[in-house]
Order: C-alpha cells, then sequence, then structure tokens
C-alpha cells in the first residue's frame, strides 16, 4: 500500500509542477480564449461548453471542432513560454501575465503578448527584431522552467 501512496504523491507533485509553468489567469491558458482559433488569425473567447486538460492545464475552445482539432495534436497549440508574454520572457526573464487578444503565430506557433496601459509588447517585439527576441525568450524560458 504505501508504494501505491508515494506514486500518488509524485503524481501530485508533479502535476502542481507543471502548472506553476502555465499562466493560468482565471483558471485556464490564455485566460480561457480559443487557442486553436488563434491559428485562424482570431481571437475567441472559450465556452464553458469546449474544455478540456493537457498535462496539467485547462483549455476552453469557442467550437466543438475546435475542441477536436485541439485533442488530435494539444502540442500543435500549446502557447510558447506556457502561455505567458512572450516580450517579457525574452527581455526580462519574468513571467508576465498577457492581453489574449495580443497574439502572433510564429513558424506554426502561438505567442501571446501583454498589452495595456499604453504598452504594446507586441509591436516592442515586433520592432526589436521578434527573431532575436525569441531566441532570448527560448533561453531565458530554459533557465526560468528549471
Amino acid at each position: 500500500m504505501k508504494p501505491f501512496f508515494a506514486l500518488v504523491f509524485l503524481l501530485l507533485i508533479n502535476s502542481l509542477h507543471s502548472q506553476e509553468n502555465y499562466n493560468l489567469k482565471k483558471g485556464y491558458i490564455a485566460e480561457g480564449y480559443d487557442v486553436v482559433a488563434y491559428f485562424s488569425n482570431v481571437a475567441l473567447k472559450g465556452s464553458d461548453q469546449f474544455t478540456t486538460e493537457f498535462e496539467g492545464a485547462k483549455y476552453k475552445f469557442s467550437t466543438a471542432e475546435n475542441l477536436k482539432t485541439f485533442n488530435e495534436n494539444p502540442e500543435m497549440f500549446i502557447p510558447q513560454y506556457g502561455g505567458y508574454c512572450a516580450y517579457a520572457v525574452a527581455v526580462k526573464g519574468e513571467k508576465i501575465g498577457i492581453n489574449p487578444k495580443s497574439f502572433q503565430i510564429i513558424d506554426n506557433k502561438l505567442y501571446l503578448f501583454y498589452d495595456n496601459w499604453g504598452v504594446d509588447t507586441l509591436e516592442k517585439w515586433n520592432e526589436e527584431g521578434g527573431e532575436k527576441l525569441q531566441k532570448q525568450a527560448d533561453t531565458n524560458w530554459k533557465n526560468i522552467t528549471n
């Protein structure tokens, strides 16, 4: 019986650890926006009717079709850097929240950005060179998650 409880404990710890690397504001990735819809270049709020969980993070979708699409290949739709602001991860090495309406698809990957109070980090990302910032963010994200 002890090995069973040890296994349950390890699974629980692993799940909690993986959740801390996801931006789960409002309880969902991308604040409940449909991560599949972004790939059609639109930011749509997900519905409570169409939800799923993957790697300890919850997702909402605007349609049953988008939910099905996600479930067929979830890794394709997971936002980069756990759904935190890509610019902040690159420049500050920090986990900063996002505006779910501020996004960009780069090389078939979803990047989310902060856009509020006169600060548009997507605009800064593009002005300062997204390719260079992407490399910085990749390095910083490894450091953040280790």
